[in-house]
């Protein structure tokens, strides 16, 4: 391998573990993962390493400088840098509501568990998208017993009293995210803005076919989570 080579394999490995670093990675993969990317974050940096001390020998040098088609590959490998490079600078973001309506989505009336009835509290009872998805969906959303839920999630998409309210399941990275989509009614006021993250307090409506409702008491903006994935 070439020097290029050798430096592209060292960037790529700096960009494992600037992702590690920085808890970045949760965007794209399942945080039980990171020690695996930093592991092999340092691997890539060591065989990077290895192979730009072995490309810059004397002696390697002067053979390859013999040959021009040598030179041309050197050249459009040096060019492979500026896209990694520019990874250490600027991380792509996690999936947002562009990708909802484009990515499969779950079948969420495909489960067939039969949950038990919450009981009735003043604190909301905290939840994923996809289990009150899988309540709604079980014997009509008799289980919820009226009683308030909290779910967070970013906006999808916006209606004149109303949003949908979206997060993404995820079994080991962003390639095979799909989504899961609440539709949050009875809003005052503009909705929040697409992508921005809130936790909605509310209680289940009934009369969603397609996507569940939550009758929303509560919205808060906040910030987007270090594990932006169910």
């Amino acid at each position: 391998m070439t020097a290029a080579g050798g430096t592209i394999t060292i960037l790529i490995g700096a960009v494992l573990l600037r992702l590690t670093v920085t808890d970045t990675y949760s965007r794209y993969v399942r945080p039980e993962l990171g020690v695996f990317l930093t592991i092999s974050g340092i691997f890539v940096i060591v065989l990077g390493l290895a192979t730009l001390v072995g490309a810059l020998r004397p002696g390697r040098n002067a053979a390859a400088h013999d040959h021009d088609h040598d030179h041309d590959a050197v050249g459009v490998g040096w060019l492979l840098l500026a896209p990694i490079a520019a990874l250490l600078l600027v991380a792509p973001p996690t999936l947002g509501s562009y990708g909802v309506g484009r990515a499969a989505a779950i079948d969420i009336r495909s489960g067939g568990a039969v949950f038990d009835s919450l009981p009735r509290s003043s604190a909301p009872r905290q939840m994923t998208l996809l289990e009150f998805g899988q309540r709604a969906f079980d014997h009509n959303g008799s289980n919820f017993n009226h009683a308030s839920v909290q779910l967070t999630g970013f906006v999808s998409a916006t209606e004149s009293r109303g949003f949908q309210l979206a997060r993404y399941q995820i079994a080991c990275c962003a390639a095979d995210a799909t989504p899961v989509v609440i539709q949050v009614v009875g809003t005052s006021g503009d909705p929040p803005p697409l992508d921005q993250w809130v936790t909605v307090t509310g209680t289940f409506r009934p009369g969603g076919r397609e996507i569940p409702k939550l009758a929303a008491t509560s919205i808060v903006e906040i910030a987007a989570p270090n594990e932006p994935y169910e």
